[in-house]
């Protein structure tokens, strides 16, 4: 606060100077009552402006000894002008000694001195010099390396007034990255379990879809194993015989009995057909084998109507559905990513749509239109289900969020599907199809080299 002045002592207005006019003499009185007044002003703003200084000071003050990491400002000569505690501790030297040392004082090794020399001999305006590491003197002559951003400090005119440094232990940030890195690491691992989770789940509602897949061709294998069984058994009977010594005649009876003609006819067909079954078989336990894998960076061109028609097959024997699916397509949908991956998220979406459509029964529709433009391939998969609600819509891909009862969805699968898709660099959309139902428009760049090529049933 201001302090109070004492009033100016003034002469009587009743003994003016000798030859001076009582009204000259009244214009010097009022003279001198404005000049102390306006003193009075003048040491009443400056003191203000001194104790908002002070504030100043006690601001700037708290914030330096506040900071964790080190500051120190010098003058452009490298006499250290202000230190913070943060270096004061670090170093075990006091700030008042720290304050007009050399700043090449601070620093352990050659090199840190050399780079603060050079900086200080010819820094260029406004160049910053990011977390340079330089090797600081600490207390009980040992050494740190400490991150430091070297700042040119300029005057009010522009010229070189200094260096602000400031810089934290490398120590510190070395395990903060290590905690950061773990952290990723962690998430990602999360992330892949997370995934496979909830591919074994689809994996799981596929198991009688596949099973009843591998009983076809594994059952035509068998049939034709047993007849060529029989048919051993009867060649081995005729070629003792032949080889016995018997007669022409009994041979040819033989022959006759055992029906060889025939089985020679029979023979080539029977081993076509346990080939192509074997072969069959091995497909769909290739195809599960890629489904059920855990997730890799493959990286392979492959068809996608393949693909699409084999997730609709799977999914709609595994459910017993009676949904109709349509599909549209060109003669080849090339993409390229993962297989297993994509196949993850097809069954997802046909796996959606029948659940959308379980309430119509016989009257269940999929349309799914398979388009190329360019290089861009757009797959729409639209059922005549009561579509989104128009509160789910803009949560269809959240994780964990469903509108299916306890029991009958994770809320993972669009989710997971979402991001599959933002792998491949492609996107997934949700929206209602006029005319009612759910509509999931599928958008991936075409494989390399591909062209657009005209849609056909």
């Amino acid at each position: 606060m201001p302090r109070e002045h004492p009033p100016l002592p003034t002469p009587a207005h009743d003994t003016p100077p000798e030859g001076v006019g009582e009204d000259v003499w009244i214009d010097v009185i009022r003279k001198m009552d404005e000049v102390y007044s306006d003193l009075l002003q003048y040491e009443v703003a400056l003191e203000e402006k001194n104790a908002a200084l002070e504030e100043t000071q006690k601001f700037l003050f708290s914030v330096l000894t506040s900071m964790s990491d080190i500051l120190v400002v010098c003058d452009r000569h490298g006499a250290i002008q202000e230190v913070n505690q943060a270096l004061a501790e670090l170093s075990g030297r006091g700030e008042g000694e720290l304050r007009g040392a050399p700043l090449a004082s601070l620093f352990a090794d050659e090199a840190s001195r050399g780079f603060m020399a050079r900086l200080l001999a010819a820094p260029g305006v406004g160049e910053r010099q990011h977390d340079r590491e330089l090797l600081l003197a600490t207390r009980g002559g040992g050494s740190t390396p400490v991150a430091m951003n070297c700042t040119p400090r300029l005057s009010p005119v522009g010229k070189l007034a200094g260096l602000v440094l400031t810089g934290r232990p490398v120590g510190e940030l070395r395990r903060a990255y290590d905690a950061l890195r773990q952290a990723h690491e962690d998430l990602k691992q999360a992330q892949h379990q997370l995934v496979h989770s909830e591919k074994m789940a689809s994996l799981g509602r596929l198991v009688a879809g596949v099973a009843h897949e591998l009983n076809n061709p594994i059952s035509f294998v068998l049939g034709n194993v047993y007849a060529l069984q029989r048919y051993g058994a009867r060649l081995r009977e005729y070629l003792e015989a032949l080889h016995g010594g018997a007669s022409p005649g009994a041979l040819a009876e033989l022959r006759r009995t055992l029906r060889i003609d025939r089985l020679l006819d029979d023979l080539q067909p029977l081993l076509e057909g346990t080939i192509e079954g074997a072969e069959r078989t091995r497909d769909i336990v290739a195809g599960l084998r890629r489904f059920s894998a855990a997730d890799r960076d493959e990286n392979t061109d492959f068809d996608l109507a393949e693909i699409i028609e084999r997730s609709v097959h799977w999914v709609v024997k595994a459910t017993g559905s009676r949904i109709a699916v349509s599909f549209e397509h060109s003669t080849a949908l090339p993409v390229r990513g993962s297989p297993g991956q994509m196949q993850q998220v097809l069954v997802n979406l046909v796996q959606n749509a029948i659940d959308s459509t379980d309430g119509r029964g016989a009257q269940a529709r999929l349309e799914i239109d398979a388009t190329c433009r360019g290089q861009t391939l757009r797959v729409v998969f639209r059922d005549n289900g009561p579509g989104f609600a128009p509160e789910a819509l803009s949560r269809v891909f959240d994780p964990f969020y469903t509108t299916k009862p306890v029991g009958k969805g994770t809320g993972l699968g669009l989710s997971i599907s979402y991001g599959i898709v933002e792998r491949h660099g492609g996107h997934l959309e949700a929206a209602n199809a006029e005319g009612g139902g759910a509509m999931l428009t599928l958008t991936l760049p075409l494989a390399a080299g591909s062209g657009s090529t005209s849609p056909r049933p």
